[in-house]
C-alpha cells in the first residue's frame, strides 16, 4: 500500500512537473525568447530555436528537448568536418594533425554524451511509464551534457589566441558554436530540473 501511494504521489508529481510553464502554441516565441533570456548566449539561443515557435514546444522539457537536438546536430556537422580536416592532415603528415585528431576525439566524446542525454530525457515523457527514478534520469540528462560542454570547450581551448591558419579558424569557430549551443541547452534543462525539484519539496 505504501509503495502505491509512493507511486501515486511520484506520479502527480511527474505531471504537475510537466505541466508547469505550459505555453499556447500562439505564444511559443514569447516562451522561448524568455527561457532564452537565461542562457549565457540569449541572442545564439533565440536564433536557433526561434524556428522551432510553431512545433509543438509548450514547456520547459520540450524546448530542453528541442535545445538539445539543435546542438546535437551541430556537434555531428562539426565531427563530419573535422574528419574530413583530420584525414587530409595526416595523409600529408601535417604538424596540426595531432591537435586536430585530439580535438576530434572530444567532440566524438560529445556527440556521444548528447545523444545519451537526449534518450535519456525522453524516458522521462509524460506519457511514458512513471517510475520512482524520475530525478536520477535528470541528473543523468545533466550530467552527461554537463560532459559534452566540457569535452567541447575543452577542444576550443586546444586553439588558443586570435593569430592561426585559417583551417584552425574555422575548426575553432565550429566548435566554439557546439560549445555555446550545448551551455544553452545546459542552462535550458536547468530550468526544467529547477521546477522538478521545487515542486518535489511541495509534494504532501
Amino acid at each position: 500500500m505504501a509503495k502505491l501511494s509512493l507511486s501515486l504521489v511520484l506520479f502527480f508529481l511527474f505531471i504537475f512537473c510537466i505541466n508547469i510553464g505550459t505555453v499556447e502554441p500562439s505564444g511559443a516565441r514569447t516562451f522561448i525568447e524568455a527561457s532564452c533570456q537565461t542562457t549565457r548566449y540569449p541572442v545564439l539561443c533565440i536564433k536557433c530555436l526561434s524556428p522551432y515557435a510553431n512545433s509543438d514546444i509548450r514547456n520547459a522539457q520540450q524546448l530542453s528537448q528541442v535545445a538539445l537536438t539543435v546542438s546535437l546536430y551541430r556537434a555531428r556537422y562539426t565531427r563530419s568536418y573535422m574528419l574530413k580536416v583530420a584525414k587530409g592532415l595526416k595523409e600529408i603528415k601535417a604538424k596540426e594533425y595531432p591537435t586536430v585528431r585530439d580535438c576530434l576525439q572530444q567532440i566524438d566524446d560529445s556527440v556521444n554524451q548528447l545523444s545519451q542525454s537526449i534518450r535519456e530525457l525522453r524516458r522521462l515523457d509524460p506519457k511514458a511509464e512513471i517510475t520512482d527514478d524520475i530525478f536520477w534520469h535528470i541528473d543523468n540528462v545533466e550530467t552527461w551534457v554537463s560532459a559534452a560542454l566540457t569535452d567541447a570547450s575543452s577542444c576550443v581551448d586546444e586553439f588558443p589566441g586570435h593569430r592561426m591558419s585559417k583551417m584552425k579558424a574555422n575548426i575553432k569557430g565550429k566548435v566554439l558554436n557546439v560549445a555555446q549551443l550545448t551551455s544553452n541547452a545546459l542552462a535550458l534543462f536547468h530550468q526544467y530540473a529547477a521546477r522538478c525539484r521545487a515542486a518535489a519539496t511541495k509534494k504532501p
